[in-house]
């Protein structure tokens, strides 16, 4: 078994293919995922580009690519030998790969912005729009963030990026649950200070 697992890794590195998924997590069964289209396009162009990269390194840029952690002291190596860049978890394929074979927009395209980039974008749509809801967050979001990503992993992070900007206090569901409603933590704040002060003396605040 290990001598056809390790096969299929260089059959599929010597194409530039991403990598197969094994899971030998149960005794006496093996799990094998193989992607059927390309992960990372930077990946396949680096693979392309240099052929002599040995096969521990290709899987450990195999598993940056799909976003899997990776031995530290590997990723050391790659990013010194400066096939990736970005801080973990956000590692991705060097930008001078990209350059080195005049694929910049495909790049910017499948590569991964940090989340803290998403957070700016939302925390300063409802600066400006006061609320939104799930539709117009989804319009503002899923065509910025990385082709890499399916519709249903692009929906998601859109969901874990809105649950984490509320559980740390920083908007809040005017809505419900089924129909959500967002808007910035503050703004709601100042709305019940003011409704409270008109009501307390009979005037708008002004």
């Amino acid at each position: 078994m290990g001598y056809g697992i390790h096969r299929m890794y260089r059959a599929q590195a010597a194409r530039s293919f991403p990598l197969p998924d094994y899971d030998l997590g149960e005794a006496n069964l093996v799990r094998l995922r193989i992607h059927g289209k390309i992960v990372d396009p930077a990946y396949t162009r680096l693979l392309l580009q240099k052929t002599d990269i040995p096969l521990h390194d290709v899987l450990a840029l195999d598993r940056i690519q799909k976003g899997l952690p990776a031995d530290e002291q590997i990723v050391k190596r790659l990013r010194k030998a400066g096939w990736i860049e970005g801080r973990k978890p956000n590692l991705h394929i060097s930008a001078e790969i990209a350059d080195a074979t005049s694929s910049r927009a495909d790049y910017i395209r499948t590569r991964a912005q940090d989340d803290a980039h998403y957070e700016k974008l939302v925390l300063g749509y409802l600066g400006k729009f006061k609320t939104a809801t799930r539709a117009e967050i989804d319009k503002l979001l899923l065509d910025k963030l990385s082709d890499a990503l399916d519709e249903n992993q692009k929906s998601g992070k859109v969901h874990n990026l809105l649950t984490r900007l509320r559980t740390r206090g920083q908007i809040i569901n005017q809505g419900s649950r089924g129909h959500p409603r967002w808007a910035l933590l503050e703004q709601e704040n100042s709305a019940k200070k003011r409704a409270l002060l008109t009501k307390k003396t009979g005037e708008p605040d002004a």
